[in-house]
């Protein structure tokens, strides 16, 4: 407590407080998503298995409108990305420190869960474990990653998507907007693969959309601003884009439910639609209405300390909540205490008060173990290199390769079958390019902490 109350006064008086509590509220969101809508049953060999209740619950596809929190977490990305990279240049930095800097609080958490389930599989393997079962766990356990790719493929291209919008303004999103809907066009008539680099051009346009919050709280010039963040403005945009998605869900071709739901014609969020642009749209409105409210309110000491608390960990929080779920079947499977009631079943509803909070004990002890890896990597940040020119491309382009490599293998293992007879958990390619990757990264941060000026050093 005494340390977060420290951080708390610590804490700059023009800093966006709103983002760091948006950033908390959303993983908390996906997180308690995830857990409720879980369906636990037994596969025929009798073993324990999930899946969503979501087709079951079609009552419940409006309420995936709220629940769908992943665009705010980009937006949000996109504010901090906006506001880190223009920090680090003020002092003196390069787009290359700001990309190291970046890969220790993403990468490093990562990893300790990569290697964590690695590890595991392999001793699960000794002891006799069926690889295609190992596998299916691993998979389970990695489905985060998924999102997470798609977030650390977007944050290497910052630097060159943020000069674009400060030529460009909210033109760079709308056009990347266009293109997401031809990629839907593309699906629609049965040429998917053509619509695949909507994964990267949807969570750009609503990266972008994070620029302009940035932009719209720096500019004095109110010409100058490219998303005025008054109330007006928000309830602009959440009226308008709820009405556009009530047309899109209904006369259009899109499905309600912005959640995956196995069956349906169309994924709204694999990869992003037109549709999730939109939701997008109205969350952000939404947002902007709140915000003066929520900036008041964490002015006040307890609940700023509470969002410095989560955010600490939020990516550990993020990356363990499913292995969470994992443990706590297994445990009640073992002692024969799991319940299996039907998805949506007085019996089911029931049962999700009790599974929550022991979800909720489970992860706590999780992150209580391994979240000391996140808050050590946002506190071993440091100052500019002092390399430029040719030295600060070389290294820019080799952390972006570092970026590359863990991409493709969180790619990878996505894309792998669940059932495949992997005995280390993730396919060996996946493991070998995501550990190069990773490496390469530490590497590269290790030099530049030595080549960094001691205080003193005029060199």
């Amino acid at each position: 407590m005494r340390r977060l109350r420290h951080l708390a006064e610590r804490t700059p008086a023009d800093r966006e407080r709103y983002v760091d509590l948006l950033r908390a509220v959303a993983i908390t969101v996906v997180v308690l998503g995830h857990w409720t809508v879980a369906v636990i049953g037994y596969d025929p060999a009798g073993r324990p298995t999930g899946r969503s209740a979501l087709p079951d619950l079609p009552w419940a596809y409006p309420l995936t409108w709220l629940a769908q929190v992943m665009p705010v977490f980009f937006v949000v990305g996109g504010f901090a990305n906006a506001a880190s990279l223009a920090a680090r240049r003020a002092r003196g930095g390069d787009a290359a420190d700001w990309l190291l800097d970046r890969s220790a609080r993403l990468i490093r958490p990562t990893t300790l869960l990569v290697l964590v389930l690695a590890v595991g599989a392999l001793l699960a393997r000794v002891a006799g474990a069926d690889p295609s079962m190992i596998r299916t766990v691993a998979w389970f356990a990695t489905v985060p990653l998924w999102f997470l790719a798609a977030y650390l493929l977007v944050v290497p291209l910052t630097p060159l998507t943020y000069a674009l919008h400060r030529r460009y303004g909210l033109a760079v999103p709308a056009a990347l907007a266009a293109l997401v809907g031809l990629g839907d066009l593309a699906r629609a008539t049965d040429h998917a693969v053509l619509a695949n680099g909507n994964y990267l051009l949807g969570w750009l346009a609503v990266h972008q959309l994070g620029y302009a919050w940035y932009d719209a709280r720096r500019e004095t010039d109110p010409a100058q601003r490219r998303l005025p963040p008054t109330p007006r403005v928000g309830w602009a945009l959440l009226l308008g884009g709820v009405a556009v998605l009530v047309l899109l869900t209904t006369v259009g071709p899109y499905p309600v439910s912005m959640l995956n739901v196995p069956g349906e014609r169309l994924d709204n969020a694999a990869p992003p639609s037109l549709a999730l642009l939109v939701l997008t749209t109205a969350q952000l409105g939404l947002i902007v209405v709140l915000r003066d409210r929520a900036e008041r309110w964490l002015r006040r000491p307890g609940p700023w300390q509470a969002v410095i608390a989560v955010n600490a960990v939020v990516l550990t929080v993020f990356l363990w909540h499913l292995s969470a779920a994992i443990l706590l079947v297994g445990g009640l499977d073992a002692v024969g205490l799991l319940p299996t009631p039907p998805a949506g079943s007085p019996a089911w509803l029931a049962w999700r008060v009790p599974w929550l909070l022991m979800l909720v004990v489970v992860l706590a002890a999780l992150v209580a173990v391994f979240g000391r890896v996140e808050a050590g990597a946002g506190r071993s940040a440091g100052g500019p290199t002092g390399g430029g020119g040719a030295g600060g491309r070389l290294r820019g382009g080799s952390a972006a390769l570092g970026y590359g490599a863990v991409v493709a293998a969180l790619v990878v293992n996505a894309v792998t079958p669940k059932d495949a007879p992997e005995p280390l958990g993730l396919p060996v390619t996946a493991l070998v390019a995501y550990l190069a990757g990773a490496g390469l990264l530490r590497l590269l941060r290790h030099t530049a902490q030595h080549r960094r000026p001691r205080p003193g050093h005029l060199g």
